[in-house]
């Protein structure tokens, strides 16, 4: 049973897609994912990764993605024209991939009821290693593409988000104040297969940069293949 349309407000990371497999999963109808770039159009907000990229990705998920571009200062009057618009393709609800940080539930909560629409946060409350855990299980495939330079160095990027990973991260959580999935902006991640996915992404050219206390694995160029 389909439950209504929804768009998920969707960062190209790890719980933004695992949120939408959840909600998709649940009945809800994932019709759009939504993403804030910067006000160039180039990057997307949170991650800061390539819009185009972005793009590329959607395609792989067969989901049309819809960007509005935007200042911090400008971020949620932009988030909610943007949400008015989707309101009129039919989309009744936002799926969002929060797990346990109070201001960005209640920031989704505030924006949802000013704009109309039912919040689903199917990770929010869970263990972080259990969401992990359960994004690894299920299947997907993701590579980090950004870190914290004072918490995880450049020899990070790249890397692959599977159990030897999630064996690392939880072992360093122990003695370093770093999260299981990164909540904190300890990393973030790329999603390029999956269950979700109709094609897999492979990323044919990257560099590293360091920025703003950064490093980044900027994607040159990515490509689709077939599953």
């Amino acid at each position: 049973m389909t439950l209504g349309k929804v768009f998920v407000s969707w960062s190209g990371g790890k719980e933004s897609c695992l949120a939408c497999y959840r909600a998709a999963a649940g009945g809800l109808k994932v019709s759009y994912l939504a993403n804030m770039v910067t006000e160039d159009g180039k990057h997307s907000r949170t991650h800061g990764l390539s819009a185009r990229i972005l793009k590329l990705q959607s395609q792989a998920m067969g989901i049309p993605l819809v960007q509005r571009q935007a200042t911090w200062q400008s971020y949620e009057s932009e988030f909610k024209k943007m949400v008015g618009e989707l309101k009129q393709e039919g989309i009744e609800g936002g799926v969002f991939g929060d797990i346990d940080l109070d201001e960005h539930r209640e920031w989704v909560e505030r924006v949802c009821r000013e704009t109309g629409i039912t919040p689903h946060q199917p990770l929010w409350g869970e263990s972080q290693t259990e969401i992990l855990r359960d994004f690894i299980n299920s299947g997907f495939k993701a590579v980090i593409v950004a870190t914290r330079a004072d918490q995880l160095g450049e020899e990070w990027l790249g890397r692959k988000i599977d159990m030897d990973f999630f064996t690392r991260i939880t072992e360093l959580g122990r003695t370093r104040n770093i999260t299981p999935c990164g909540e904190t902006g300890e990393y973030h991640t790329l999603v390029i297969d999956g269950p979700l996915f109709q094609n897999r992404m492979e990323l044919t050219q990257t560099r590293k940069v360091l920025r703003d206390g950064h490093w980044f694995l900027e994607v040159l160029d990515a490509a689709l293949r077939a599953k």
